[in-house]
């Protein structure tokens, strides 16, 4: 099995993307995750461009085509997601990209419910397969930790 991760953060000390990265370590044989790293690279979303396709849009596009799942974890940022996660699945609307696509959405801060709720409505209405008994936060808010510190939390044992 195959599954494609989306930090919906650019920082380079995400503590979404450190979650993401400890599940990858968790992730028993036979399961392969890969962190997806181009969200940044992404033009800013315009249907006019839809045509013509940029090579990071069809990047992206593929690998989630390519995955059998998505594990997709993001910060808050005023009541949202992200503008960086908004975008990449901006891109992805009016395709067949999500039809039925299971999706875990991750979250290193329980404060986030917002984001959460955006995101559950925006893959919603893209067709995506929300898996709730997949669907975990990790508080990770001001704690010191690695990916090996995240592997041991309590949170992230097998369900």
């Amino acid at each position: 099995m195959k599954i494609l991760a989306i930090s919906g953060s650019l920082r380079q000390a995400s503590l979404n993307s450190l979650l993401l990265r400890a599940v990858a370590r968790l992730a028993p044989a036979g399961i392969e995750v890969t962190l997806y790293r181009g969200l940044g690279e992404l033009p800013l979303f315009n249907p006019d461009l839809e045509a013509d396709v940029c090579t990071p849009v069809a990047d992206l596009r593929r690998r989630i085509l390519q995955t059998d799942a998505l594990l997709i974890a993001s910060p808050e940022y005023a009541h949202g997601v992200t503008g960086a996660i908004k975008n990449g699945l901006d891109w992805m609307v009016g395709n067949e990209t999500f039809v039925d696509k299971p999706v875990a959405l991750l979250n290193a801060s329980p404060r986030a419910v917002h984001a959460q709720a955006a995101l559950r409505e925006t893959l919603c209405t893209m067709s995506a397969r929300i898996i709730d008994e997949a669907c975990i936060t990790v508080p990770l808010m001001g704690a010191r930790v690695d990916e090996a510190d995240i592997a041991e939390h309590p949170e992230m044992a097998p369900r």
